[in-house]
């Protein structure tokens, strides 16, 4: 299809027809980066184009990370407008096609993104029907849609007759009547998911895969220390390879740009450069005096009742433990790549960024450019998630292609992945109790020491170690939520310290802060009820307030789905060399949205310290499920995904640099170790939709902690569980 190239009202007027040009495989026809189209969050024409034989595009700000959102969307379109799913394309992630919705994180886009288009999709359909009633001489009580077709007795309308009529030129509106449940056919069905065909058959799109003519291909130095600074590049040092073509050196920055992609990688290889000394990484032996050493920029009190100090000094019996939570890189399957063009002074940038608007904005800055002639574009990325290194990437190939004045592709490799993508930041817990003669928990207090900062954007490398405009804030994600209790404790107050500083740039990997303050918070619960010589589960229902009716109900459900047998932990029979035990989690997600609850079995070896989990249960309460097949795999991944973290995953590092640079030193989960894992989900369909994307990692490590200290009476405070950990900590138990 070829690019249509009008102006707004034109566009407008045109039915709201394809805009975009499109590739055989489904990449993005570089030949339209620059038509327009409404983008505004408020219009309707933004969300929604229906074409001159009834298709629909969807334009959606939010992106599918390999999550399935992107069917999702589809559902929810087709449903609102009744049009076949077979009707419905989707383009996402592009900043001049489709809305700012935000960066794509925090389980945020079905909540956020997939309500906004409903309501335009619902405003959509209200004025259609309200057109076609008029044309065909009826009240809209007496027509009815079907694919895309508005019947009445008088006759048949289209609705791309309607949109040809009059465009798509409206407000959301966001008190547009959606469907009711008893009427959805396709919004609450476990529809299988559009992108899946392409993958099994080995035909995917993504950004890796994506090639425009004229294109050059880049490879970023790195410093051998992450605070060094190229003092001098020896260029004959690579005069021997062919197909160079620049160098490009400035501050600490250091890139190689070549005809084709080995004699980058060479270049990259045996480029001789003079590095000057860094070593302003602490010990990592010590990481947790550093953390406890760094200035406090803020000490943010999440939540305060009572005086659970006076309650605790007081209480009858007394608990203290802390919980630390390692560095983490997103270790993403495929490293980051992107591609960047300059044509006409505008730049193009192709890449799996998770906040296209955003990249837009700070490569802008980054270039001094207007950000109006900077054009973001969202392909794929294979296993992307979180701030890792797409954005990072992708300033690297804007920076080499405006050095040369041609496309550049940027494809990172390993090293440069675990080496320098953003860093999950180190999280130390605190926390101190006080328990009556009956073990009901009097007070508690707990403190976290975190990074400051919030779920902003992350620094782009390239933008800092070449000096050029950047933010300069830290962005480790919104790692404050859930340090606060779901539970009526009567004397409570929960205090972030917050750090002027982190050793890594920092960023949100999955469930920041919740799953880290959540593993903190439910495993140190585990050890009152233990103190109590109560049942976990009861402890916790006993302590849930009365109108938290689905907490309750997702605990008792996994009791049931894990065939609970109700008792005290740890178990009485501690002897042998293989013992096993199972524990169990509760969370309410940033205390208000989508309830979990979890059990994991366990399998530990009391003489090596290993530990296997061997079964995992869930119960998941996200409201009204737009296709539970999907929200099923999401929380299965999530599962799979934390307990690699759990187990295994730590980033090894010296006084200079990252060390942990494969998949050899950065240890993940392997398919052996997975275990079985049953979910059950519980759908409200009258209810709002909230996320499933991240709620379901936050209860993996206190659930293995806890079933851990069930097995062997050995508590596993320090992530990952390693053996080492388990029997230093079996030492001193």
């Amino acid at each position: 299809m070829n690019a249509i190239n009008m102006d707004r009202r034109s566009w407008l007027k045109a039915s709201g027809a394809l805009v975009i040009g499109f590739a055989a495989g489904g990449l993005p026809n570089p030949a339209a980066a620059w038509t327009e189209k409404p983008v505004a969050g408020d219009q309707v024409a933004a969300f929604l184009a229906i074409d001159q034989e009834g298709n629909v595009t969807v334009y959606i700000g939010k992106v599918d990370l390999g999550t399935g959102v992107r069917t999702g969307f589809m559902q929810i379109a087709a449903e609102e407008l009744d049009v076949p799913l077979s009707r419905i394309r989707v383009v996402e992630g592009d900043t001049a096609l489709t809305p700012d919705q935000g960066a794509t994180y925090g389980s945020l886009s079905i909540q956020v993104g997939g309500v906004a288009l409903r309501a335009a999709a619902a405003t959509a359909r209200r004025e259609l029907l309200k057109r076609a009633a008029d044309r065909l001489g009826v009240p809209v009580a007496g027509v009815g849609v079907e694919d895309g077709v508005v019947v009445a007795p008088t006759g048949r309308v289209s609705y791309a007759e309607l949109v040809r009529a009059g465009g798509l030129e409206l407000k959301v509106d966001t008190a547009a009547p959606i469907k009711p449940p008893n009427a959805r056919r396709i919004v609450g069905q476990a529809i299988p998911r559009v992108d899946i065909p392409q993958k099994v058959f080995g035909h995917p799109d993504y950004v890796h895969d994506f090639k425009i003519e004229g294109m050059l291909h880049g490879r970023p130095v790195r410093p051998p220390r992450m605070g060094a600074v190229a003092e001098a590049v020896d260029e004959a040092s690579v005069a021997h390879i062919p197909g160079i073509v620049r160098l490009v050196h400035q501050g600490a920055f250091v890139g190689v740009v070549a005809e084709n992609e080995w004699s980058a990688i060479k270049a990259a290889r045996e480029l001789k450069v003079r590095w000057s000394a860094w070593a302003g990484l602490p010990d990592q032996a010590k990481i947790w005096e550093h953390v406890r050493a760094t200035p406090v920029a803020q000490a943010q009190v999440t939540q305060e009742r009572g005086d659970p100090a006076a309650a605790i000094t007081g209480a009858a019996r007394r608990l203290s433990a802390s919980y630390d939570f390692a560095i983490h890189t997103h270790g993403s399957m495929g490293p980051s790549c992107a591609v960047a063009e300059f044509k006409d002074g505008k730049l193009t940038s192709w890449s799996a960024s998770q906040a296209t608007h955003n990249l837009r904005k700070q490569l802008a800055m980054m270039l001094a450019m207007p950000v109006e002639q900077v054009r973001c574009i969202y392909l794929e990325g294979a296993g992307c998630y979180g701030r890792n290194g797409h954005e990072d990437a992708a300033a690297d190939a804007a920076l080499l292609a405006k050095a040369v004045g041609r496309p550049v592709r940027v494809q990172w490799m390993r090293a440069d992945e675990h080496g320098w993508d953003p860093k999950g930041p180190p999280h130390l817990v605190d926390l101190r109790a006080g328990l009556d003669a009956a073990g009901n928990i009097t007070g508690w207090e707990s403190e976290a020491f975190i990074p400051k900062g919030a779920g902003g954007n992350v620094d782009l490398t390239a933008a800092e170690l070449s000096g050029l405009p950047r933010e300069s804030l830290q962005s480790p994600g919104n790692i404050v939520h859930n340090l606060a209790l779901p539970y009526a404790v009567p004397a409570v107050k929960t205090t972030c310290h917050r750090l002027e500083t982190t050793p890594f740039r920092p960023s949100w990997i999955r469930t920041p802060g919740r799953m880290q303050n959540t593993f903190a918070n439910e495993s140190f619960l585990d050890e009152c009820a233990a103190e109590a010589k109560v049942d976990p589960i009861e402890y916790r229902l006993r302590m849930l307030p009365p109108e938290e009716t689905r907490g309750r109900e997702v605990l008792e459900r996994v009791a049931r789905l894990a065939n609970w047998q109700p008792r005290p932990s740890p178990q009485r029979d501690l002897s042998g060399e293989w013992v096993t035990g199972r524990g169990v989690t509760y969370c309410k997600y940033e205390l208000v949205r989508t309830f979990i609850a979890g059990v994991a079995e366990v399998s530990v070896n009391r003489g090596t310290g290993e530990i296997r989990v061997t079964r995992f249960f869930c119960t998941h309460d996200c409201g009204q499920m737009i296709n539970p097949g999907g929200v099923r795999t999401q929380v299965e991944g999530n599962i799979i995904h934390t307990l690699s973290r759990t187990l295994y995953e730590e980033i090894t590092y010296d006084r200079g640099a990252v060390t942990s640079l494969d998949w050899g030193s950065y240890r993940v989960i392997a398919f052996p170790e997975v275990p079985q894992i049953t979910v059950e989900l519980i759908d409200r369909p009258a209810e709002a939709p909230w996320g499933a994307g991240e709620p379901s990692a936050a209860i993996v490590p206190s659930a293995v902690s806890n079933a851990v200290f069930d097995a062997t009476g050995v508590r596993m405070r320090s992530v990952p569980f390693l053996p080492a950990k388990f029997k230093a900590a079996a030492q001193s138990t």
